[in-house]
C-alpha cells in the first residue's frame, strides 16, 4: 500500500513505520495519523511494530495548516481533527495484538509526544526532547497525554510539563521513567530495530496479552486484575509459543517462538 505522509516497509517480521515529512519536522496532518492507522490494520503476519521518523525529528506535532485551524469555527474542526484521526489511531495503537517500539531523535512535541510515548519502549537519542507545548498557544495537551503523562511520570511531573510547556530532555526523561533507554543519535536505528527484533522473535501471543493487560491495570480494582491475568494466562498457556517454551525447557535449548 502506498502511503502520502509515511513509508511502510517490512523487515523480517517487524513492521517499520516513518513519518516522512522531514522538511516540516515530520508535523503530522490528520491523513498521517489515518495512515498509521491504515498501515496497523492488516499486519500480514508481523510480529513486532517499529515507529521513527525520517530526518531530523520524530514529530513536531499536529500541522493543521490544511485547514483544521483555519476554518469558521476552529475549535469544532480540531474536535473533528482529534476524535475523527489523531484518536482513532492512537486507540488502534494500543489495541495492537503485537509489540510497539518507538524510536525519537529531535522533537517529540505535541500529538508527537503523545505518539512516541504509546509504544510499549521508547528509545530516545540523546539529541530528543518531549514538549507539551500547547499552554503557550493557549490550547490543552491532547491525544491522551493528560491520561498517559500522570501514570508515567507522576502526576507533579506531569503537571509541570503540561502547565510550563518546557522541553524535557531524553536524558530527564529516562530519570523520570518516560522512556526505555537513551542512545548516540547515530546508533538509533539500529538499537532500536533490534529491540523490535528481539520482541519480534518472542512469544508474541503472549506480548500481546501483556500489554492489553498493561493498559487496562490502571482502570482495574485488584481483584479484576488478577481475573483478566487468569484470563490471558489461559488464553496464553493454549498457544504454541506456550507449548514450545516448555519443549524447549525440558530438552534445555532456546524456543523458537512463531506467534501462534
Amino acid at each position: 500500500m502506498a502511503f502520502e505522509h509515511i513509508l511502510a516497509e517490512r523487515r523480517g517480521d517487524v513492521l517499520v513505520l516513518t513519518l516522512n515529512r522531514p522538511d516540516r519536522l515530520n508535523a503530522a496532518p490528520p491523513a498521517m495519523f489515518d495512515e498509521l492507522r491504515a498501515a496497523i490494520d492488516t499486519l500480514d503476519g508481523a510480529r513486532a511494530v517499529l515507529i521513527g521518523g525520517a530526518g531530523r525529528g520524530f514529530c513536531s506535532g499536529a500541522d493543521v495548516a490544511g485547514g483544521a485551524l483555519g476554518s469558521d469555527n476552529p475549535g469544532e474542526a480540531t474536535f473533528a481533527a482529534l476524535t475523527g484521526h489523531y484518536n482513532r489511531a492512537l486507540l488502534a495503537l494500543a489495541d495492537l495484538p503485537v509489540p510497539l517500539v518507538s524510536a525519537v531523535r529531535g522533537p517529540a512535541a505535541g500529538i508527537g509526544c503523545s505518539l512516541a510515548l504509546a509504544a510499549d519502549f521508547c528509545v530516545a537519542s540523546d539529541t530528543a526532547y518531549f514538549l507539551q507545548a500547547f499552554v503557550n498557544i493557549g490550547l490543552v495537551p491532547d491525544g491522551g497525554a493528560s491520561w498517559m503523562l500522570p501514570r508515567l511520570i507522576g502526576r507533579a511531573r506531569a503537571t509541570e510539563m503540561m502547565m510550563l510547556g518546557e522541553r524535557v530532555l531524553a536524558d530527564t526523561a529516562l530519570a523520570w521513567g518516560m522512556i526505555h533507554k537513551v542512545v548516540a543519535d547515530e546508533t538509533l536505528d539500529a538499537t532500536a530495530f533490534a529491540l523490535a527484533e528481539r520482541l519480534a522473535a518472542g512469544p508474541t501471543v503472549a506480548l500481546g496479552l501483556m500489554r492489553r493487560n498493561l493498559h487496562a491495570a490502571f482502570e482495574l480494582s485488584y481483584a479484576d486484575a488478577m481475573q483478566r491475568e487468569a484470563e490471558a494466562q489461559r488464553d496464553a498457556r493454549g498457544s504454541g509459543d506456550s507449548m514450545e517454551g516448555g519443549m524447549a525447557f525440558l530438552q534445555k535449548r532456546k524456543p523458537q517462538f512463531r506467534g501462534v
